[in-house]
């Protein structure tokens, strides 16, 4: 087994991290690239072949940007080291909520994920942001719910989803625990 530094280390070098981090560095940077009143009417999307796709709030907005992508891309090459080789404009993910990199199907599974729980609507006056207790609570209660239904593991007799007794005979905690025992048995 790797330590989490190993593992981490070995992630930051891949190349999807490193679009990441790239595009992290380019959303920082785009209101000083190009200015304030510009940013706040564009939104970059993603940076897929070296082409920056970026939404804007109106077509207007998409067609007077095209005619400024060479200057616009002079300036971001010029302050982050992207290598990007064009620039598109469009309207047509103005409305989605994300500002990532993102593809639409990881951005669908965040959406649908079991760990993803949405606060109940808040009462007339009442404030939107949880305490931590209560949003624990909330979270607890959930997983409660979830799990009522679920076949024990074996092993440890926590509810266990079926995929994961289907595929280990046990859930992914004890299968875990015995592939790291596999693990020290083999390296001794």
């Amino acid at each position: 087994m790797k330590s989490l530094q190993q593992v981490l280390g070995v992630l930051d070098r891949q190349d999807s991290w490193k679009g990441r981090r790239q595009f992290q560095q380019l959303l920082a940077y785009w209101s000083d690239i190009v200015g304030v009143a510009v940013a706040a009417q564009t939104r970059p999307i993603a940076i897929q072949r070296k082409v920056l796709n970026v939404a804007t709030s109106s077509s207007a907005w998409a067609q007077n940007l095209a005619f400024e992508r060479h200057r616009i891309l002079e300036k971001l090459n010029a302050a982050l080291p992207l290598g990007i080789t064009d620039i598109r404009f469009s309207t047509a993910h103005w409305h989605t909520h994300s500002s990532s990199p993102d593809t639409p199907e990881s951005t669908i599974l965040w959406q649908n994920h079991p760990s993803r729980i949405l606060p109940p609507a808040p009462l007339p006056g009442q404030s939107t942001a949880l305490d931590p207790q209560t949003a624990f609570r909330s979270w607890a209660r959930t997983m409660r719910s979830r799990s009522q239904n679920l076949p024990l593991c074996p092993s440890c007799q926590c509810p266990t989803p079926v995929g994961e007794l289907k595929r280990w005979s046990v859930c992914s905690l004890c299968a875990a625990k015995a592939f790291g025992q596999g693990m020290r048995d083999a390296e001794s």
